[in-house]
């Protein structure tokens, strides 16, 4: 007799920089979430699907739980919390090398009312002492009671298949929601713009901070299957402006370069990409253009 196939939702919460958009690209086996040493660089729930024979994950990255300072930041907050309302477990994730500090209490308190198992997942194990570890644990399950304490390095990819396997075992029964070639719920133009905009924070470093969006205005394919994307990316001031575009316009032809490296590697295909800069002053704090840009209320 055949086991039943499973499959559920996971949602990945913590605090902002301990590795959320890593794990999620490991799991899925390709860049979805971007990766910044800046926090709060993933801003909407990005879902990527882990199917095997026996069953499918859909996991939810989530913005890291911080306190808003603006518009943009209370969506940032509330698409976190909403990922708890609709899932069948939680991955608290930390980081090894950080102390608990008040972001992690506040997630805490947060998850103490889940009614769904929550899962302790220890992040970057490979930069600290193996016997570090038991202090971390200690404390942490002194706060509340964990499913699980899984230690894990999303990036050297320690105990990862474990982490896969426990939680496959703890999810329902249920159907193959996606098919098994997807990776994510997210139309191509999101991930596309979410790459333009992660080689932006990767080049222009503390310049150019979370005031920058970028969208995708076209995606077209010509007859020899090439991809036409063009893109804006905009800022709230003009300094902001003159540094993404640089001397002789040299910045935002490395942005490009190193976008269209990715987003081939993503579509399979040669990508022509033309992108421009514009400033919308304030964008952050304005509903309308949080719109425009992607962050809608229905989201959450």
């Amino acid at each position: 007799m055949t086991e039943a196939h499973k499959s559920g939702f996971v949602a990945i919460v913590g605090r902002p920089n301990v590795g959320k958009s890593t794990l999620l690209n490991r799991i899925v086996g390709q860049k979805i979430a971007i990766m910044s040493d800046k926090a709060q660089t993933t801003r909407n729930k990005i879902q990527g699907v882990y199917t095997t024979p026996e069953a499918q994950l859909i996991f939810i990255d989530t913005p890291g739980i911080h306190k808003p300072k603006h518009r943009l930041g209370d969506f940032m907050v509330e698409t976190a919390y909403s990922a708890l309302r609709e899932v069948d477990a939680v991955l608290f994730m930390i980081s090894a090398d950080q102390k608990r500090g008040k972001g992690d209490d506040f997630i805490i308190e947060r998850l103490k009312s889940q009614n769904t198992p929550v899962f302790l997942i220890i992040n970057k194990i490979d930069k600290v002492h193996p016997d570090e570890l038991f202090a971390i644990i200690e404390d942490y399950s002194s706060q509340m009671e964990f499913a699980e304490v899984v230690p894990i390095s999303a990036t050297e990819g320690n105990n990862f298949d474990r982490l896969m396997e426990i939680l496959v075992n703890r999810m329902p029964e249920g159907p193959q929601y996606f098919p098994e070639d997807q990776v994510t719920d997210h139309p191509e133009y999101f991930i596309v713009s979410e790459l333009v905009r992660e080689k932006v924070l990767l080049l222009t470093r503390d310049e150019i901070p979370h005031s920058v969006a970028v969208v995708v205005d076209s995606m077209k394919r010509d007859e020899n299957d090439k991809v036409h994307i063009q893109a804006t990316i905009i800022v709230e001031r003009d300094s902001q402006k003159g540094i993404i575009i640089g001397k002789g316009g040299k910045m935002l032809k490395q942005v490009g370069t190193k976008a269209r490296r990715d987003i081939e590697h993503l579509l399979d295909d040669k990508v022509y990409l033309e992108l421009w800069v514009k400033v919308q002053k304030d964008w952050r704090d304005k509903k309308i253009h949080l719109q425009d840009f992607g962050y809608r209320k229905e989201d959450y």
